[in-house]
């Protein structure tokens, strides 16, 4: 909207003092036509900004034109800024709206907490997208549209209308009765019932979404936090899971632990190495995960799962040690 994008070209010009056109473009997303005409908007609306002619001219606005938001301390500041700083909102389609957000608080600010808590907001990274060992962690996208009808829908208690690709299925459209959105490792999940059964969806795979104006059959309050507990218990404990004995090198549990649906028992060797047994989605989840850990992990049982990773072994073998 034309009003969001005024109040923040001036907060743009708050916090930098001196904008170009062509940066105010960059940053608004939008034309160096539309900014001018927005600049003349702002003017005639009575916001001191004026133009710097030059090389290193563009817009400013006069010293002093600025509002504050008091009672705000310093770590609170500090925590505003660092909340900003997270990814999960890119999951639900609000990761522009966030940065608007940001933008204001900073420049709203008392002066006296502004660069202090700025500053040290810089020293606090949270959820980076790689890991040490450059592992680039990618945030699953859901376009824009999809995200706000589904935003629109939960908000305001209507049925929804999902065209929705399940795994190995073709897409088809549902009807549900939205509860509520959550997000996970930067995967956002939409909790639902459909035909009064718990559905879980998960947002990625929304091909297409329409927000109904019929009232969903839904809890008037929930508890979020216990439905996704409860659910993700439910989805551990169903479906073709199977339970494995490893044996890994202990600086590979991690790694192990966090391909795993759930650690049922855990015991230290005499060689140092741990014994785990625990449980993956389905065989081939199983398989993939043993695979990845090399020689630093072995799988004692069940034995089709050894057959199954001596068979991939003996295969990459034979590729590799055939004569050229």
């Amino acid at each position: 909207m034309r009003a969001d994008r005024l109040v923040s070209l001036v907060l743009l010009l708050r916090q930098h003092g001196r904008l170009s056109a062509t940066a105010l473009a960059r940053e608004l997303e939008v034309s160096t036509r539309t900014v001018l005409r927005d600049i003349e908007a702002l003017s005639a609306a009575g916001v001191p900004v004026y133009a710097e002619r030059g090389r290193h001219g563009g817009f400013a606005l006069l010293p002093g034109f600025r509002t504050e938001l008091t009672g705000l301390n310093h770590d609170e500041a500090l925590a505003l800024l660092v909340a900003g700083s997270r990814r999960g909102a890119q999951a639900f389609g609000l990761g522009s709206a966030l940065a608007s957000a940001m933008l204001k608080v900073v420049d709203a600010l008392p002066e006296s907490y502004r660069d202090t808590a700025a500053g040290a907001a810089e020293r606090l990274l949270i959820d980076p997208e790689t890991d040490l060992l450059s592992r680039r962690l990618v945030a699953e996208e859901v376009p824009d549209a999809i995200a706000a009808e589904v935003l629109r829908a939960v908000f305001a208690g209507h049925k929804l209308q999902i065209h929705y690709a399940a795994v190995d299925q073709t897409p088809k459209w549902r009807t549900v009765d939205p509860i509520g959105l959550v997000t996970v490792r930067d995967q956002g999940y939409l909790l639902a019932m459909r035909s009064g059964a718990d559905r879980t969806y998960r947002l990625s795979r929304v091909l297409a979404a329409k927000e109904l104006a019929e009232p969903a059959q839904r809890p008037d309050r929930v508890d979020l936090d216990r439905t996704w507990q409860e659910r993700s218990t439910r989805f551990r404990t169903g479906g073709d899971q199977v339970t494995v004995l490893v044996r890994v090198d202990p600086a590979r549990r991690e790694d192990l632990v966090g391909t795993a649906l759930a650690v049922r028992a855990e015991e230290a060797d005499s060689d140092g190495w741990l014994r785990l047994e625990v449980t993956f989605q389905d065989p081939r989840h199983a398989e993939w995960a043993l695979w990845q850990l090399t020689t630093d992990a072995e799988a004692l049982a069940p034995q089709w799962l050894r057959n199954c990773l001596c068979n991939r072994a003996a295969a990459i073998a034979a590729r590799y040690g055939a004569s050229s």
